[in-house]
């Protein structure tokens, strides 16, 4: 539980984002041509071809076309035919944009109109040229591409002008809230700056802690829930790194759990099933150690993350499915991964001592656990009337701020 700055002929600036590597300057231009009809893609290679500094590398009559060309020719900046045929300009400009960031796009149509327009600004195109544009438009265009400027035909309207400053906006304000972020997790990663509290997890019928988990919260500023940290780090491409340094920081306490008890860490398949956190354990008593795997993260090969993680497994490590009850892949999950834990999710053990629908679900849930050999863990307890519905239901384990908040661990 883890509590193209616009500025072509006769259209205002949108303000200056922060430039973009140049391409081309130590070569041509390289350029890919998508268009349906073949006289435009004949025109538009001689215009090409007649510039020393621009270099064709393939022409495509469709969007799969494109895309295939894309992948095997890597051009500087593609044109793309909006109204082309299979899948359109939209379709090739998403899939290119995807599978090679660096490639520019530009969108060319027989169409001026907003819709138009908005499609392929949606998908990533840095300018839009309608077809019949000036010569001297079209060689602006890729050339201002590749210094990452985006370009409009004079015929597009006022609205549309309006949209691709908003699209930009919108734009820079996703590349510096990325960067914000990510520079906050890097510097969490490098400094250790988290404490980890731990969560008794208690074995509802004795009342004994049967372990804790660790729950990591940031001190560096905006404080910002956990969920929210390790999402922006999943968002920014730092999530294993993240989850490394969490699980660092609670494992150096481990000494100082009572006897009897383990410690229940939350980790995402890529990181539990890495090399990195393998060699964490290297000194770590496995009986003492349960990994959760939340249901939201999504499972590309299951066979693979059991096979990484058998070892462990196979040492006395055991496994949690968490958060069983939120999301959708939760039984699959259990199915495949056979876990020692199945931890309902605070969305059932809310209020279930009033609603019904609650207590039959999290009661066949328990008998389904019991049948595979698993327990269960019910989290967000926050009443003595959740907790005496859940103990009646056989429910093994609980934890809550009912059961104890997180926090140190016990001298």
């Amino acid at each position: 539980m883890r509590e193209s700055t616009p500025r072509g002929a006769g259209h205002p600036d949108f303000g200056d984002a922060p430039p973009k590597p140049s391409r081309g300057s130590h070569g041509p231009i390289r350029i890919l041509v998508a268009d349906d009809e073949r006289e435009v893609r004949e025109a538009l290679a001689d215009l090409i071809n007649e510039e020393p500094n621009l270099q064709l590398v393939g022409m495509a009559g469709d969007a799969d076309e494109a895309i295939e060309l894309a992948d095997a020719a890597r051009p500087d900046v593609v044109v793309l035919d909006v109204a082309m045929p299979k899948g359109g300009g939209p379709k090739a400009a998403r899939e290119i944009r995807i599978r090679h960031p660096g490639t520019r796009l530009l969108a060319l149509s027989a169409h001026e109109d907003g819709a138009s327009v908005r499609a392929m600004l949606g998908e990533g195109a840095e300018g839009y040229l309608v077809k019949g544009a000036p010569v001297e438009d079209i060689l602006e265009a890729i050339h201002r591409s590749t210094q990452g400027q985006a370009s409009l035909s004079s015929e597009i309207t006022t609205d549309v002008v309006t949209a691709l400053g908003e699209h930009l906006k919108r734009e820079r304000a996703a590349s510096r809230r990325w960067e914000l972020w990510r520079s906050l997790i890097q510097r969490t990663i490098d400094d250790g700056s988290l404490v980890v509290l731990f969560q008794p997890i208690v074995h509802l019928k004795t009342r004994r802690v049967a372990g804790f988990e660790a729950v990591s919260r940031f001190t560096l500023e905006p404080d910002h829930p956990t969920e929210t940290w390790f999402a922006e780090a999943d968002a920014v491409g730092l999530v294993k790194e993240l989850e490394l340094t969490s699980v660092r920081a609670a494992l150096a306490s481990m000494d100082q759990l009572p006897p009897d008890t383990y410690l229940s860490i939350n980790l995402s398949p890529e990181t539990a099933s890495s090399t990195e956190f393998r060699d964490l354990l290297i000194e770590v008593d496995h009986d003492r150690l349960v990994v959760e795997m939340t249901e939201h993260t999504p499972v590309q090969d299951y066979p693979k993350l059991n096979a990484a993680v058998h070892e462990l497994r196979w040492r006395g490590l055991r496994l949690a499915i968490d958060d069983v009850g939120a999301g959708f892949a939760s039984l699959r999950h259990i199915l495949e991964l056979s876990p020692d834990f199945i931890k309902l999710d605070v969305t059932l053990t809310r209020d279930i001592d009033r609603e019904e629908p609650r207590r039959s679900l999290a009661g066949a849930l328990t008998t389904f656990a019991k049948a595979i050999g698993s327990e269960i863990v019910a989290e967000g307890i926050q009443t003595e009337e959740e907790f005496g519905v859940l103990k009646s239901l056989d429910v093994t384990f609980g934890q809550g701020y009912y059961l104890g908040a997180p926090g140190p661990l016990p001298l």
